[in-house]
Order: structure tokens, then sequence, then C-alpha cells
């Protein structure tokens, strides 16, 4: 299904047709051990109903806990009135530091006032709630773990992965990363069944590493992959969308990515651009960042804007699409490359010919 439009301004919604959902707002290795957590319970990915709607936020989280979840708030509200049954943020909702160190001294256990907020929200405005990148607190004062946590309606934590891949490089053109300086790695894959589907559980720097999506798909039967995410504006403009398509046509999964947008502060920016991608590869939701947004000028002329616009306005938003479970179906029946995958044994066996 496209796009459907959300918008204080229905102009615009009308100019994007139906290809951009937006509202205005206010301003590491795979070869350690991994333990396998497939959680399931009474909620099964096979559905009565052929689609479920969700929606995935795209916002420009800062420094202020109490603000950012005023916008979250606002957001899953506009959800639930559209009918999605669950909502996906991107990594680092809650809280995104001025400088080093702010991240440490707000992490929290997931028992704790910040996540038990978000308990909340999901349980008042019934809907499930990904929460792709909290600081939860790590083993040590000296380090968090970057952790994604899946809520369910009724407010219960029912699934929670560590960030596998940790974002230790250095940007072509910009600044140095070291994530693994004061996080934790994880070492357990994760997949959870939900209303929306079986979710295969990511953040961010996981998307470079296929073999993990590889497992959630084959060996895990996921439907869904989740890829909540804050990539910078160099990386982002050069690999995201790219990655992420890749992604969803490799393992005939839907992909959601949720996206940071804009200036968090003097000395951060994310890329934005948040997307839904359907298993054959084609892009059935986005809300664009404001990195792509002089495009979007060019081609439509906004009333309002002039050459100093950034619309900094239309970077928070969501983005609502459907999940089709018959497209997931027809894609993997008439394709059907789980069964005609190599096992592990055979490339391990296989010869380098000269």
């Amino acid at each position: 299904m496209p796009v459907v439009g959300l918008c204080d301004t229905p102009s615009i919604v009308h100019r994007f047709h139906r290809v951009i959902t937006l509202t205005t707002a206010p301003k590491s290795s795979l070869s350690r051990p991994l333990r396998i957590r497939a959680l399931s319970g009474e909620l099964k990915s096979t559905m009565a109903t052929s689609s479920v709607r969700v929606a995935a936020v795209q916002m420009t989280s800062i420094n202020d806990l109490a603000a950012n979840f005023a916008t979250c708030s606002r957001l899953t509200k506009e959800a639930a009135a559209a009918g999605a049954k669950m909502i996906f943020f991107p990594e680092n909702f809650s809280y995104v530091g001025a400088k080093d160190g702010d991240s440490l001294k707000i992490a929290e256990p997931l028992d704790g006032p910040i996540m038990e907020g978000y308990c909340s929200l999901a349980r008042e405005s019934n809907i499930w709630l990904s929460l792709g990148g909290f600081q939860e607190k790590g083993s040590d004062d000296a380090h968090l773990c970057n952790t994604h946590v899946i809520i369910d309606n009724t407010g219960n934590i029912r699934s929670t992965y560590q960030k596998i891949h940790l974002f230790d490089v250095n940007v072509p053109g910009g600044r140095v990363y070291k994530e693994s300086s004061f996080t934790e790695a994880g070492k357990d894959i994760v997949a959870v069944d939900s209303p929306v589907g079986r979710l295969g559980v990511t953040v961010c720097y996981d998307l470079r590493f296929p073999e993990l999506y590889q497992q959630l798909r084959f060996q895990h039967q996921a439907q869904v992959l989740l890829v909540p995410a804050a990539f910078t504006k160099v990386t982002g403009e050069a690999h995201w969308e790219i990655l992420l398509r890749a992604r969803a046509i490799e393992t005939q999964c839907y992909v959601i990515a949720a996206a940071q947008a804009g200036h968090h502060n003097d000395k951060r920016e994310s890329f934005g651009d948040t997307l839904i991608i359907d298993p054959w590869g084609q892009v059935v939701g986005r809300l664009p960042g404001e990195n792509l947004l002089p495009t979007l000028h060019g081609h439509l002329r906004f009333d309002g804007c002039n050459s100093d616009c950034t619309c900094n306005r239309l970077s928070t938003g969501i983005a609502v699409a459907d999940i089709d479970f018959s497209v997931i179906e027809s894609v993997r029946v008439k394709m059907p490359i789980a069964e005609q995958q190599k096992p592990i044994d055979f490339w391990v066996q296989a010869s380098l010919q000269p």
C-alpha cells in the first residue's frame, strides 16, 4: 500500500501525492560466540488478515529526555490514530548527548524511570513500540549497552537486543567514531513474534554485516527486519538506501528503517530518510531527511520556501505503510532461495580453483 499522508498542512500532502508521510514538528565482529534468542508467544506471524499497518518514525533527538519523550508520545498517538499496530523509533530515540560522556551519565537499567515511561506510553496508546537504541546501563560505570527494546501494547517488554557491531569508524571527510570506547557489544541474535510479523531485531551499523540478516531470515524465520539508525550525513548519502534495499532483496523480508535526521547539536548531524521497503526491494514508505529536501524543493517548489530554507520542520514525523503477508509469501514462493541455499558445509568443503 502507498504511504498514508499525515501532516498539519494539507497542501504539502497534496504535492507529495501519496509518496511521503509528513508531520510538522518543533524543532564488531561476528567471530564472537553468538547466542540465539528466538522469542515467541501467543502471537503468531501468520495473521488472520493479509496485511497490518506500521509506522516508522523520523526525529531529531537532543540532550533533553523530557523533550524527546514528548516528541515520541505525540508521534505514537498519531500512529495509533492512523491505525498502526506498531511504531518503530530510531536509534538514540530518547537521548543524544551534546558532548562525550553525556550518554553514560543518563544510562539506566530497563526497569528505570525512562523505560517505564515508554512502557506506559505503549499501554496507554494500545500499540507496540520498537525502541531502537536505548542507553541501557552496562556492567560498569564506563560502559552502556545500545539496546533495542520491543514493548507490547500492554506495556510489557517482550524482547531486547544489544547491538553487536559497534561503530568504530573514521568517516571519510568527517569525524572519528569509537562506539566501543563506551559501549559493550551484544552477543545475542534476536527474533520475536509480533502483531506485524516475526521481527528480526538489529541496530544501525549492523546493517553492513549481511550474515546477521541471513541468520535472522533463514535460521529464525524473520519476516520483517528492523534497522533503527542514526546514520551520519556522509555515510547516509553514500550507502543508506542501497544497503537497506539489498537486505530486503536478499532476505525477501520487509525492512523498516527508522532514522534520526538533522542537527542534534553543533557537532552531530544525522542523515535521516526513514524507509519502509518490501521484500521485492521497493520503497513503500518514506520520510526524507532534511538532506534530501533540496532535491524535493527543486521538483515541487514548496510555497513559502526560499533559498535559505532547510525545512527542518519537515524532518520529524512518521511514514505509514502496510505489511502485506501475501507479498512475502508470493515473493518467496516464486523465487525459493531458502530451499536453494547451499549449507555452510558446502562452502567449507568447496575448493578454490585456479
